[in-house]
């Protein structure tokens, strides 16, 4: 057994004094830059969490934050913050390259028309499986890490959403693609109850129809709808790249000829958007005009955000998901990254 010193003194852990005149040492310099940094962090947190505080944020989770490890770690964590800062987020998630993955293990290749993927009532059955019995509890576990706060839940779940068949757009031709579904209505009921007792909802995109159909919704337009059937302050989407650019096709390394907005904003400081500027401010007017130029990826995300805005909600954007938290540095910090859109008339 070890012996107890006799002095009890050589077990201080205090720090010693420094010799007089001295001053500060530099490790002591260099902790107290990094205290005043993380103080000035939260300070500039501040009007922010006031003016969230109680409101509702839905986020679209989607894009590489979804298959990089530490970045689903991150992205937990973002959306465990906004709850204990007094904020109510909801998840909607998708899950395509979890859908592929599957079927090409069951040797079934993927189709895609119009960007939409073709969904067979076999195919079906995976997109729905995979979706609610995998990417749902994932998210909800990532979550749950923290605490028990996120709960699983299916567009069927409750009639969250119920949808009829879309067709796909080809040349300006309808073409069949499966059970694909357009969201019409969304009784957010159950939902409400969740927040109401402090819990996340975590949303799969698939809806029922009518007469039992299951449906494969796109996860973009099911956060919109749900954005505005829960009367929302912010619809945050996550995709891969840094926002809606200026002059440039998201899909290709060259830019495309459409005109920027001459009331749009960037990030660069500049007064006049350069191509592959990232606009940080459009109105849902603005926007509009947009659409028909952008790139297929981009289309259903800015998309959503247009009828969010136009739905109701006060700000939907568009973030970089490859940036770790980039949901707290869109919410709590005053220049924000991103793309955000706003209702016509609309200040930020």
């Amino acid at each position: 057994m070890t012996e107890r010193p006799a002095d009890l003194s050589v077990m201080t852990t205090e720090r010693p004094e420094p010799a007089p005149g001295a001053g500060p040492s530099a490790g002591e310099r260099t902790d107290a830059a990094a205290a005043m940094a993380k103080a000035a962090t939260l300070i500039e947190a501040l009007p922010w969490l006031d003016r969230f505080h109680g409101q509702t944020v839905v986020i679209k989770y989607g894009g590489h934050a979804m298959t990089d490890g530490a970045l689903q770690v991150a992205f937990a964590q973002d959306v465990v913050f906004l709850r204990y800062a007094g904020l109510r987020p909801v998840v909607v998630h998708g899950g395509g390259p979890q859908i592929s993955a599957h079927l090409e293990r069951l040797g079934v290749a993927s189709t895609f028309t119009g960007g939409l993927r073709v969904t067979t009532p076999e195919t079906m059955d995976v997109v729905r499986m995979v979706l609610t019995g995998q990417v749902n509890r994932d998210v909800v576990g990532l979550i749950n890490r923290h605490g028990p706060f996120a709960v699983g839940m299916s567009g069927e779940d409750a009639n969250l959403f119920t949808a009829s068949r879309r067709e796909a757009l080809v040349d300006g031709e309808p073409v069949d693609i499966g059970m694909v579904g357009e969201i019409d209505t969304v009784d957010p009921a159950a939902l409400r109850a969740l927040l109401a007792d402090g819990r996340v909802p975590v949303v799969s995109s698939v809806a029922r129809g009518a007469g039992g159909e299951i449906y494969n919704v796109n996860a973009d337009t099911a956060a919109a709808a749900l954005a505005v059937a829960l009367g929302a302050a912010k619809l945050v989407v996550l995709t891969d790249v840094e926002g809606l650019y200026a002059g440039w096709d998201e899909g290709n390394s060259s830019p495309v000829q459409f005109p920027t907005p001459p009331g749009a904003k960037i990030r660069t400081g500049d007064q006049v958007p350069r191509s592959g500027d990232v606009l940080s401010l459009l109105t849902a007017a603005e926007l509009e005009r947009l659409l028909p130029s952008l790139s297929a990826g981009m289309i259903p995300k800015m998309e959503a955000c247009l009828r969010a805005v136009r739905g109701g909600v006060p700000q939907a954007h568009v973030l970089d998901g490859r940036l770790p938290h980039s949901v707290l540095l869109e919410i709590f910090t005053d220049s924000g990254i991103g793309t955000m859109v706003i209702p016509d008339g609309a200040h930020s």
